[in-house]
């Protein structure tokens, strides 16, 4: 929830910080687009020490890191400052993220898939219970009080992790070209990027098109997001029952296809009603793919949970320039339509290359 927060906390409060210190709401944007490229260097610099390092130890470091980020941050004087405290985020990302997703590798393994599940609902949750607070905090107070909420949470992460254990000795940890060189563990890194890309391409440009094609107040549109973000919540922490039912890869390839037959629909549908609808039941799907294909990437590596996790971090973060880059690309030559086409694309595709993964799972319950 703290790295989430993290980048959360920039939307409600975007059009006052440009107010505040004198700059266009593109340019205080461009914060996002600092903050995602240092997280994926971050987590690149980080896959060869989490195992090594720990994850109560990493996910302390990742949220002092982050108390600094907020306090930086809200005492910004300009937008150089507001700029470059966004260097400090993205390194939180990179290691709340990564040693988040790392710790569910503590858990027995019939346990991982639950406990997977809350962890990346834990993301969504933070749209739903931020967001809210965040945007009464700026328009009440200020926009600069607002960053005391991901630093409280921070505070919270920091005290949950003094009762979190280390997790059990690993092997030398993997460099980066040895972790690319395993076939599986690269197609799934893959995947994730691909995957992932779209997921934040119809996330950056939902709002947006509910605004511009909808006619939906600003305000009104934070409460339908977060009404998807609840769907992907509820759809994640019942996914450890999923996984005792269905095959994990055609369970996470199910869920892309259906998420890329709806995004379709989502940019055609001229009604308020029915584009929720269909946003929440986006939502839900994703709240199946995602934990579940977290669940398959932290078991490519034996022994090297935190490697695959912060590589899992770097692809999800480049998702985040990828997708929103191209979907802009896309909106401004074509328009909503064919960006509905263009994620429903790549969901295909990652429907298609995760089935390609190996799933150590599927094979224990084979032998």
């Amino acid at each position: 929830m703290t790295s989430q927060a993290l980048i959360v906390v920039l939307s409600p409060t975007i059009v006052e910080v440009g107010a505040d210190l004198g700059a266009s709401v593109s340019a205080v944007g461009q914060a996002r687009s600092i903050s995602a490229a240092v997280a994926v260097i971050a987590s690149v610099i980080v896959l060869r020490r989490v195992d090594a390092v720990g994850v109560p130890r990493l996910g302390a470091v990742g949220a002092l890191v982050a108390i600094g980020a907020s306090s930086l941050l809200s005492l910004s004087p300009g937008l150089a400052m507001f700029l470059s405290g966004h260097v400090l985020v993205g390194i939180g990302i990179a290691l709340l993220l990564s040693a988040g997703f790392a710790g569910v590798a503590a858990f027995p393994p019939e346990r991982r898939a639950w406990a997977m599940g809350y962890v990346a609902g834990a993301n969504a949750l933070a749209w739903v219970a931020v967001n809210p607070v965040v945007g009464i905090v700026t328009d009440l107070v200020s926009w600069r009080l607002a960053h005391a909420a991901p630093a409280a949470l921070a505070v919270a992460c920091l005290l949950s992790l003094r009762r979190a254990g280390s997790g059990g000795n690993v092997t030398i940890p993997p460099r980066l070209s040895a972790l690319f060189a395993h076939r599986s563990a690269r197609r799934w890194i893959v995947t994730e990027l691909i995957a992932y890309g779209a997921w934040t391409g119809l996330l950056t440009f939902i709002g947006a098109f509910f605004v511009e094609e909808l006619e939906v107040g600003e305000s009104t549109v934070g409460w339908l997001l977060a009404l998807g973000a609840a769907a992907y919540f509820v759809a994640s922490t019942r996914i450890g029952a999923l996984t005792d039912r269905w095959p994990r890869r055609r369970m996470i390839a199910g869920a892309a296809i259906l998420m890329a037959g709806l995004a379709v629909f989502q940019f055609q549908v001229m009604g308020v009603v029915p584009a929720t609808l269909i946003f929440v039941a986006i939502g839900s799907s994703a709240g199946v793919r995602t934990p579940a294909s977290s669940g398959l990437g932290l078991e490519q590596l034996p022994g090297h949970p935190g490697a695959m996790m912060a590589a899992r971090t770097a692809a999800t973060q480049l998702g985040y320039l990828v997708g929103a880059v191209m979907g802009g690309v896309v909106i401004a030559v074509w328009g909503y339509a064919a960006l509905g086409i263009a994620l429903a694309l790549g969901l295909t595709l990652s429907a298609s290359l995760i089935l390609l993964v190996r799933d150590p799972l599927e094979e224990r319950a084979r032998s």
